[in-house]
């Protein structure tokens, strides 16, 4: 979107702020890594529940990951794509209780084993149900979306300041503790 209003003549450069990545978010029992994910996933016993595709970007995304795992085990995305539950995000999804985290509530009531999500909200979700896991998804599988920052008025110096505080060291770490990629977070 801001490089459609750069193109528009209506913002300044785009900057890449931060990404956001899927990650898995499993039952705190359950064996699982980065290495292992795509046959913990593939396991029929495993019950693997994603956000609804066509309604929500992050079911998209795990549809892009269950596309990318056919390169590394071939039949992979038939068999994720028929065995995951769609269980928040689209216009039939149960309701989550007021007050609740969507995830931590899925992983909580016991609807999934691993649900698929973008890493902030597994992180929310770890937050309220702190048993549950957040499973990095290795390079070969991995999706996700950048996200871009665009000053609008060129003149307003508030709005420079709000995007300088975004990139600073300090707004980075921010956005990397709620799970986002913020790249300009300086090492420890």
């Amino acid at each position: 979107h801001p490089k459609t209003l750069e193109a528009a003549g209506k913002g300044g450069p785009v900057v890449l702020f931060a990404r956001n990545k899927l990650c898995g978010l499993a039952k705190g029992d359950l064996a699982v890594s980065e290495v292992t994910l795509l046959d913990v996933l593939l396991d029929p016993d495993v019950r693997v529940g994603t956000s609804t595709p066509k309604a929500d970007p992050s079911g998209d995304y795990a549809f892009a990951l269950f596309a990318k795992a056919d390169a590394v085990s071939d039949g992979a995305r038939e068999a994720l794509e028929a065995k995951s539950m769609q269980l928040t995000g689209g216009p039939d999804s149960a309701t989550t209780p007021e007050g609740r985290n969507p995830y931590a509530w899925v992983m909580d009531s016991d609807q999934a084993d691993i649900f698929l999500t973008y890493c902030t909200n597994a992180v929310l979700a770890q937050r309220e149900v702190a048993s549950l896991q957040i499973v990095s998804v290795p390079p070969e599988l991995s999706v996700g979306a950048d996200y871009g920052l665009t000053v609008l008025d060129q003149s307003d110096e508030r709005a420079w300041r709000l995007a300088a505080y975004i990139l600073s060291p300090e707004g980075q770490r921010i956005l990397s503790g709620y799970g986002f990629e913020a790249n300009a977070v300086p090492a420890e």
